[in-house]
This record gives structure tokens, C-alpha cells and sequence, in this order.
């Protein structure tokens, strides 16, 4: 299933790993924001989330590092890329 099917259909979470101070300057509704240098202590939250994560950041860079740190631990995740790109296809869920 592509990135922007999940989306729509709005399945697994949307985590942001950009910084809390990027975070409040704007973010997908919704979302859960997870500072890419804090993720290995949050294991047992990320555990407990609706699978699969959509990872976002900025440009793409810190989520495909969060991908591939997470996909190590077993968890189910894809690299969403810019969280403008996931807002947008946020905004055209039902």
C-alpha cells in the first residue's frame, strides 16, 4: 500500500520527527511529534501505536533516518517525506 493510500484511508499514525520548536510552527492535524534524536527513547510509546507509521520531517532526510532505525527494531513505518506533502493528503481524507 503507497504512502498516500494510507493516508486517505487513515490508517497506522502519522509521526513528525522534527524539532518540538518546527513542530508548533506548523504540522499535520493529528500528528504525533517525535524529535528524530528522541525516538530511541520513546520505543515502547512508538510500540504501542496504530501500524504502519508515516514518518515526516521537513524535506525527507530525518524520516528516512527514522525509517531506517525503526525498521531495524521491527517496527512497520514508511518515509512520508515532507510533512507538506502528508498534509496534503491529509487534507483530502473523508
Amino acid at each position: 500500500m503507497n504512502i498516500e493510500h494510507l493516508i486517505k484511508e487513515k490508517k497506522g499514525t502519522i509521526v513528525d520527527v522534527r524539532t518540538r520548536e518546527e513542530f508548533m510552527g506548523g504540522h499535520v492535524t493529528g500528528s504525533v511529534n517525535i524529535p528524530l534524536h528522541d525516538i530511541p527513547n520513546h520505543m515502547d510509546e512508538i510500540k504501542s501505536m496504530n501500524l504502519p507509521l508515516v514518518l515526516c520531517c521537513a524535506s525527507g532526510g530525518r524520516s528516512g533516518q527514522a525509517q531506517r532505525y525503526l525498521s531495524q527494531q521491527g517496527i512497520d513505518c514508511m518515509n512520508g517525506g515532507s510533512w507538506l506533502d502528508v498534509n496534503y493528503y491529509h487534507a483530502q481524507t473523508v
